[in-house]
C-alpha cells in the first residue's frame, strides 16, 4: 500500500520531536482519518471523536498548538478549516503547513523543537 505524501511529513516531523522536543512537550497524533463502516463511523461519533482535527497536537507550558500538514500543492478540507478554527476559537494556536520544511519551521517558531534541522 502506497504512503500519501502527508503520511511521510508525518513521520519525519515526529523524528524531530524524538531526536529534539523541548523539554516539556508532549506531541501526538488522533488518529481520526480513515474509511470506517457506517454503524463504526456512528459509534466513534458517539465516542467524540471530532472530524478535521489537525495532524500533530502538541502541548507545552500549558498552551495546546495543533499543526495540519499538506504535501505541497494540497489544501485543507471545509471541515478542516472549520476545525482549525473552532479550536483557535478556544485558545489553540493552530497552522497549516505544507510539506516537512514549513511543518519543522513553524514547530521551531513555536519552541517546540531544540535547535535546527540541519
Amino acid at each position: 500500500m502506497m504512503n500519501r505524501p502527508e503520511d511521510q511529513i508525518q513521520r519525519a516531523v515526529f523524528q524531530h520531536f524524538r531526536a529534539r522536543k523541548t523539554p516539556g512537550t508532549f506531541a501526538f497524533h488522533v488518529p481520526n482519518g480513515g474509511k470506517r463502516r457506517r454503524i463504526e463511523a456512528s459509534i466513534m461519533k458517539g465516542l467524540g471523536v471530532t472530524a478535521g482535527v489537525p495532524d500533530i497536537i502538541a502541548i507545552h507550558g500549558g498552551h495546546t498548538f495543533a499543526l495540519e500538514l499538506k504535501a505541497d500543492g494540497g489544501h485543507p478540507t471545509a471541515k478542516q478549516i472549520e476545525t482549525m478554527a473552532e479550536m483557535e476559537k478556544a485558545g489553540a494556536t493552530v497552522t497549516l503547513a505544507k510539506g516537512l520544511d514549513a511543518a519543522i519551521a513553524q514547530l521551531e517558531a513555536w519552541g517546540l523543537l531544540i535547535g535546527h534541522a540541519s
